[in-house]
């Protein structure tokens, strides 16, 4: 069955999946990045995950709620539990000095793989997009990893436009 389902995957879904993991590899490392960049990242991560969630489940509003406020939930934790003292932002360059983290790979392999067997599982059983529990466990799934997305990137926005802030989390 496994032996199936890997066959009949599109050839471009494995070929996003070595992309995502080379994106999320090169997160690994000690690297520079500007401000767009951390911006575009989580910004495309959220636009793919809400893309996932409507694409399969639709635009219904207690659906969106669900996504929205595990969002919200995981943005907040983040933000207050992460220690961004191992960053540095360089306001003259306008660069951040960040460490390397398997965290964005972790994300990024959860979402593929999230929405690799929500399409699997509603291809065997269509049914299972109507089923109000099956959507909300994997919309509140999506919208989690949105929230560690954005929350990660609004520590960093804080230390560029309120360094101040940073000291008082530390």
């Amino acid at each position: 069955m496994l032996n199936l389902i890997l066959t009949h995957t599109p050839i471009w879904v494995w070929a996003l999946l070595v992309a995502l993991l080379w994106l999320g590899y090169s997160q690994t490392f000690s690297r520079t990045a500007s401000l767009k960049r951390i911006t575009v990242m989580p910004l495309a991560m959220i636009g793919l995950s809400l893309f996932g969630t409507v694409s399969v489940f639709g635009s219904d509003p207690k659906i969106l709620l669900a996504w929205l406020v595990a969002g919200i939930l995981m943005f907040s934790l983040v933000l207050r539990k992460t220690n961004f003292a191992a960053s540095k932002y360089d306001a003259e360059k306008r660069l951040f000095s960040l460490s390397g983290s398997w965290i964005p790979l972790v994300l990024i392999i959860g979402i593929f793989v999230t929405k690799y067997v929500v399409g699997f599982m509603t291809a065997m059983q269509p049914a299972l997009v109507h089923d109000f529990n099956f959507a909300l466990f994997f919309v509140a799934l999506y919208g989690a990893f949105s929230g560690v997305f954005l929350g990660r990137a609004a520590g960093l926005w804080r230390m560029a436009f309120q360094p101040e802030k940073l000291l008082t989390m530390v």
